[in-house]
């Protein structure tokens, strides 16, 4: 079987989601980098691929996705009879993992993606930090976070017992959040959202990704 091929940058957060995925499915797959620096994201063989020019790209042989969720979802469909059985064993555990998924995108991606736009992304482009947008998207998070507080309290992981798609897709920008927006404190003070972050964090998968971001 051809591996997969990841369009991507191995520290973009969405990109690594996807790669997360790969790991804990054994999915074989080679990171075909893009360079969004020099723009190659913007030119026409790139977006002929995604049309809206961000990362990452699948492609599997003749079929080409965008859109990282749904990439992690591809994944863990193809090779559903290997590695971490992402979404579960029954369609009650599916069903919950699909909700945190949801949850996971309309929720906290919000505030948390914007958060480390404010505090990593705009200084690395020379821009101001707005500290107006990034306290008021912490409260936002902040109250995310107190349901998550109260559901993970009884449950070790978001769609139950069970380390899935969902607690996964938070990773990336849960850990730039942490380690380079130094915001890590309305993770750290919750104490049962700190234990399933130590636990989801710690995984060989997401370790992979961190050492692969190390290198570029």
């Amino acid at each position: 079987m051809a591996p997969l091929k990841i369009h991507g940058i191995a520290m973009s957060t969405c990109t690594g989601r996807v790669m997360a995925t790969a790991f804990e499915k054994d999915a074989p797959f080679e990171l075909q980098p893009v360079d969004l620096f020099s723009g190659a994201h913007k030119k026409p063989d790139f977006l002929a691929l995604q049309p809206f020019g961000v990362i990452p790209v699948l492609q599997d042989e003749n079929l080409t996705i965008f859109e990282s969720r749904a990439i992690a979802r591809y994944i863990a469909n193809k090779y559903e009879g290997q590695g971490t059985p992402l979404y579960g064993e029954t369609l009650q555990d599916k069903a919950k993992v699909d909700q945190w998924l949801e949850v996971e995108s309309q929720n906290y991606n919000p505030p948390i993606s914007t958060i480390v736009g404010q505090l990593v992304f705009r200084p690395m482009r020379g821009e101001p930090t707005e500290e107006s947008v990034v306290s008021d998207n912490i409260a936002k998070l902040e109250k995310v976070l107190d349901i998550y507080e109260e559901h993970l309290a009884k449950n070790e992981y978001l769609a139950g017992d069970f380390f899935s798609l969902a607690d996964l897709s938070h990773l990336p920008y849960t850990h730039y959040l942490i380690n380079l927006a130094k915001k890590g404190d309305v993770i750290t003070s919750r104490k049962h959202v700190n234990a399933w972050w130590e636990k989801i964090s710690s995984r060989p998968s997401w370790q992979e990704v961190i050492q692969l971001a190390s290198k570029k």
